[in-house]
C-alpha cells in the first residue's frame, strides 16, 4: 500500500483497469478506425519518468469503476512508444501532453483531459 494508495495496491497483477497495451502504429489504428465505432476508446499516454504522470495513473487506477463492455481502456508508455503519442496527435488533431487521456467515439476525440484534470467521474459524464 502506497502512501496516495489509499489502501489499494496498484500493480498489473492487481490492478482493477484492465489496460490494453499498445505498442505498434497499426494496433492504435485498429482502435481508433474500428473499435471506437462499436465502443468508446480510452488511450491514457503514460510518462514512467514523471511524478504527476504515476499520480494520474494511481487515481485511474485506485477509482475505476466502469465496466469492460462500455469503455476500452488503452495504455501507451510514452517513454518506450513516444511515435504513437505523434501519431495520435497527427491522426485525431490533439496536442500532445503527459500524461493525458483521449476519449474516441466514431473515430474522433470527444473528450481530452491532462494532469491534474483527468478524473473518473469527468471520464463517465463523457461516455
Amino acid at each position: 500500500m502506497g502512501f496516495f494508495g489509499f489502501g489499494k495496491k496498484n500493480s498489473e497483477d492487481n490492478a482493477s483497469v484492465k489496460w490494453l497495451r499498445v505498442k505498434e502504429s497499426e494496433d492504435l489504428d485498429q482502435l481508433i478506425k474500428k473499435e471506437s465505432f462499436e465502443k468508446p476508446v480510452l488511450l491514457f499516454k503514460h510518462s514512467t519518468r514523471c511524478s504527476i504522470s504515476s499520480m494520474a495513473l494511481n487515481r485511474l487506477e485506485n477509482y475505476w469503476d466502469i465496466d469492460e463492455e462500455t469503455l476500452q481502456p488503452v495504455y501507451i508508455d510514452l517513454i518506450a512508444y513516444r511515435e504513437l503519442s505523434n501519431k495520435i496527435a497527427a491522426d485525431l488533431g490533439v496536442a500532445h501532453q503527459s500524461p493525458q487521456i483521449l476519449l474516441v467515439k466514431n473515430g474522433k476525440c470527444t473528450y481530452q483531459a491532462s494532469h491534474n484534470q483527468i478524473d473518473i467521474a469527468d471520464i463517465k459524464q463523457n461516455l
